[in-house]
């Protein structure tokens, strides 16, 4: 996690699933160039696909580019269109080992798309009426956050989902070398960020923390006795019909389904690494969900569409506040979802997430489109990540 994976809980805090004391990754180089297009149950083609299909498709040209310009080893995406069309893209390799094709909507690690998963959760119990917006960490963990400058008694749970409760960032320090194969208990997590001062006072600024969406997992845990996962799987994942989403287990360092390997490297002299294999822990309700671009479209448009929260919660996650200085442009973030300003009109709705090895971004809009997109390795340039960016624009727009 430092560059990578720091960088992932803190690109996390930069876009979102870490500054770190030394950087595992850096921009890459690597043009690979194996490029494929497909497509699930698409309608019969009319005369105007026909001649569209004879075109260099935008989307294949943007994972291109992605691929010969940014050094991703693969990138991946699934397109939805306001018909319910859905399309497949991917370009690069899955493997620099064996040189195997890129598994079309392949499994990664979705990063802080979690956190979208984790406030649905939070907010269906502010729904249920088991959990206040506005009331105190200390409501539901008494005497637990505390700290300098830091004191759960005037930290809402509001605060937490938006980033505005001033909690200073756990990932920026952790070890890198601990990792990739160490179980990270959430306190654990939380008990890092407490030895740190404050970054503000609550409620006056927007910071993003991944310190913020332990606690909300935290409280989850509290108010219902069960497993944050428990609760994920059952409110969320099955209820949608998520079938390639999962939240690993304690020790699961694999990626279960077909997936495109994820690699990161130290510096521009040294050679890519696979990191496929890790334990996700350090990132847990900040970071730690796998999935597939077609997967968290699914999720984005139930959602949208009312399928997951009462209209009253689901205006609670739509209220924002701006969020350039991660999310780029125009962006403001409400609870755990963040809007974009698209260049062909209107906003897409979504969160986008960093991880070692795998970096997703993507979207859904009120009328029905959808697009997702990852490469498999973490960005740390904001030229990559604008990069990416423009291309779940492109599918959007398209």
């Amino acid at each position: 996690m430092r560059a990578q994976t720091r960088q992932g809980l803190r690109s996390s805090t930069r876009q979102q699933g870490g500054r770190r004391r030394r950087a595992v990754s850096a921009a890459v180089a690597v043009a690979i160039g194996v490029m494929t297009l497909g497509a699930f149950a698409p309608p019969a083609a009319s005369a105007s696909d026909s001649a569209a299909s004879a075109r260099p498709d935008a989307v294949q040209q943007a994972l291109n580019t992605l691929v010969r310009d940014d050094g991703m080893p693969a990138a991946l995406a699934s397109v939805q269109d306001r018909n319910g069309r859905i399309r497949t893209y991917t370009a690069g390799v899955g493997d620099l080992t064996t040189g195997s094709k890129v598994p079309r909507d392949g499994q990664v690690r979705i990063g802080s798309n979690t956190k979208a998963f984790t406030a649905v959760v939070v907010l269906q119990l502010v729904g249920e009426g088991k959990i206040g917006l506005d009331a105190t960490v200390d409501t539901y963990l008494p005497g637990l956050v505390r700290g300098k400058g830091i004191d759960g008694r005037r930290i809402t749970v509001r605060q937490l989902l938006q980033h505005t409760s001033g909690l200073p960032e756990y990932g920026i320090h952790v070890d890198d070398d601990e990792i990739r194969n160490r179980y990270f208990e959430p306190r654990e997590l939380l008990d890092i960020a407490l030895r740190y001062k404050a970054d503000a006072a609550p409620g006056t600024t927007w910071g993003y923390s991944n310190t913020n969406y332990v606690l909300a997992g935290l409280i989850v845990q509290k108010v219902t006795g069960r497993p944050l996962a428990e609760e994920m799987d059952r409110r969320i994942i099955k209820r949608i019909g998520l079938r390639h989403t999962y939240f690993p287990a304690p020790g699961d360092a694999s990626i279960r389904e077909p997936h495109p390997h994820g690699y990161y490297r130290e510096s521009a002299e040294m050679p890519l690494r696979d990191i496929t294999e890790i334990d996700p822990s350090w990132g847990w309700a900040a970071g730690q969900m796998v999935s597939t671009g077609s997967d968290l479209n699914r999720f984005f448009s139930a959602l949208l569409a009312g399928r997951l929260l009462p209209s009253a919660q689901l205006a609670q996650m739509r209220s924002t506040v701006p969020a350039e200085a991660t999310f780029g442009p125009g962006a403001r973030y409400g609870l755990g979802l963040v809007s974009r300003p698209l260049p062909c009109g209107g906003l897409s709705w979504g969160h986008g997430g960093s991880f070692p090895g795998y970096e997703t971004r993507g979207g859904a809009t009120d009328d029905g489109r959808a697009a997702n997109v990852a490469v498999t390795m973490q960005l740390t340039d904001e030229a990559g990540r604008r990069n990416l960016e423009r291309a779940v624009d492109t599918a959007l727009c398209r």
